[in-house]
């Protein structure tokens, strides 16, 4: 027999809130419909661990790593949410002495998108799936984070009167004028339960609806042109797309109960400062529609 020492008692009684495996690369299949995709996913898992064991034993997840994703390849899951789901059920048996645990999974993903111009282009996004279970209690969320771009409606309207005062144009009132631009980064989380669904293609579609303009892989000179227009047309802070991703989840998913928790969080890359804006709303869809 081998030595338990993950079992021993440690010398500081101190309970661990998440203990586990972080960055396990796995391929998984995802069937919906007649739709079935390879997604390469990063997974993480953690359980709590009480003060009177000394560490937990990681390896048992990655057996369940191994059982569960492992068997997606020949057998596909619905969605990486519902895959997280069946993993931490299973995490949370194997360690029988934890009261929490969590899985958090991660891939690529991409669209077919047409750029302003017209053109045909394959995007990139990030899927996130998440499960836990908290005693008996399973919840589940899917999420995508997204990136696009935003421009600046307090600059525009400050170069707006700077121009007013050397041109004296009236027409300046009815055209969108230079301001600084950002690479905005939303990542949109919606907690539902086991047997609920979300289309993360319609999460997706809601933020990218949200930015001042979408960003694409591919632009060619008008289509750059265009683009630049389009988001200039369109200026939002950061506080706006926040606000505009919620009015979105509340008109869509009228039929979500109210403990429904939606976490909404918006980071702006400026280009005129060394730091970066952000807004973040985590609320319930109770909340939300009051």
């Amino acid at each position: 027999m081998y030595p338990d020492i993950q079992g021993m008692a440690p010398e500081s009684r101190f309970k661990i809130t998440r203990v586990g495996v972080k960055n396990v690369v796995k391929p998984i299949q995802v069937k919906r419909g007649e739709h079935e995709i390879t997604l390469v996913t990063k997974i993480d898992i953690f359980v709590d661990l009480p003060p009177t064991k000394k560490g937990s034993d990681m390896s048992r997840n990655i057996e369940v790593i191994s059982e569960i994703v492992d068997k997606s390849v020949s057998e596909p899951c619905t969605g990486i949410e519902n895959l997280a789901t069946r993993i931490v059920k299973e995490v949370k048996k194997r360690h029988e002495y934890a009261t929490y645990a969590e899985v958090n999974l991660s891939a690529d993903y991409f669209l077919n998108r047409e750029n302003p111009g017209g053109r045909k282009t394959i995007e990139r996004y990030t899927l996130i799936g998440k499960a836990t279970v908290s005693g008996d209690k399973v919840r589940k969320m899917v999420g995508v984070e997204v990136i696009g771009m935003t421009a600046c409606p307090c600059a525009m309207e400050t170069v707006r009167a700077i121009l007013k005062e050397r041109y004296n144009g009236k027409i300046l009132d009815e055209i969108p004028v230079p301001t600084h631009n950002q690479r905005n980064v939303v990542t949109l989380m919606i907690e539902i339960t086991e047997n609920e669904e979300i289309e993360a293609n319609d999460l997706i579609d809601i933020v990218e609806n949200s930015f001042s303009s979408p960003t694409y892989e591919i632009l060619k000179r008008r289509e750059e042109g265009l683009l630049v227009l389009n988001a200039h047309e369109n200026p939002k802070f950061v506080e706006d797309v926040v606000r505009d991703i919620l009015r979105k989840i509340v008109e869509k998913y009228k039929d979500l109960p109210d403990d429904t928790i939606i976490v909404v969080k918006s980071e702006s890359e400026e280009s005129i400062h060394k730091h970066n804006a952000f807004a973040e709303r985590i609320t319930t869809m109770g909340e939300l529609r009051e």
